[in-house]
Order: C-alpha cells, then structure tokens, then sequence
C-alpha cells in the first residue's frame, strides 16, 4: 500500500491504541493500559509501530528487543483493512528494526485459538516451536 505510513508511537497516541486494540487486537494483555504503554515508550520509544492511512490508526506491532531476543506482540489489524498487505508491512519494518537492533530471530505471541491470526504468522514465515511452553508468573495484582 503505497499511502499507509509506518510511525513509532508517541505518548500523545497511547489512548487511541488502547481504544483500537478493543476493536482489532485479540485477547488482552495485563500490561494494557496506559501506564504499560507509556512504560514501553518510555523504555523503548521505537518499539510500537503504528500503521496510518490517510492518518486513521489501521494497524499495529511491538517489536521488542532486550539484547539477547527479539519479540513481536501485538500484531493487529483494523477488520475492515485485513488482507490489505497492512500486517506485512508492520511485519517488515518491525523486522528491519530488529535486525537493525542486531536481533537474531523474532518469536511472536499467538494465541492456540486464534487461527485467523495462526494462518497469518505462518504465511509471514513464523512457526510454532511445540517444544517450548510459555511459563507465566503475575508480579503484580
């Protein structure tokens, strides 16, 4: 898509992602809120890329890289702009981003239920690793 435009997040966003996120993202995160995401700007102010067309919020990505691993959350996509080639261009500027950072290789949150979501990771090239298990503590109520 020659007009969509790729951006990082700015403090000034963090509502309108919230609110987009209840309408394209699926399941939800304990860290979304805006205390969570103005940590994440604040920690790591590249980190959230926002997808824009004609300056409406369409998707979004989280590319994260902590030195050793690079991770993707939040992939999401408004449901009227799916299949628009918006996933794939967040995808790739997130990509370049962590090799830029010196990322390795990228592993992604999917959730099990979610297929849409599974058929769209694996046509980007991302598998699941079935011997591995996410192990989970709250650090906070």
């Amino acid at each position: 898509m020659s007009d969509l435009h790729i951006r990082c997040a700015t403090f000034s966003d963090i509502d309108s992602v919230l609110r987009f996120w209840r309408d394209a993202a699926e399941g939800t995160s304990i860290s979304d809120d805006h205390d969570g995401l103005a940590r994440l700007i604040t920690r790591d102010p590249e980190a959230l890329l926002l997808a824009e067309h004609d300056g409406v919020l369409t998707g979004t990505v989280i590319a994260g890289f902590d030195g050793w691993r690079c991770h993707l959350y939040r992939l999401a996509v408004h449901p009227e702009r799916r299949r628009q080639g918006i996933g794939s261009a967040l995808l790739a500027a997130a990509e370049e981003r962590l090799v830029r950072l010196g990322g390795r290789r990228a592993d992604a949150m999917v959730l099990v239920r979610n297929e849409r979501a599974r058929h769209a990771w694996g046509a980007a090239g991302y598998g699941p690793e079935e011997h591995w298990r996410r192990w989970v503590k709250p650090l906070t109520d």
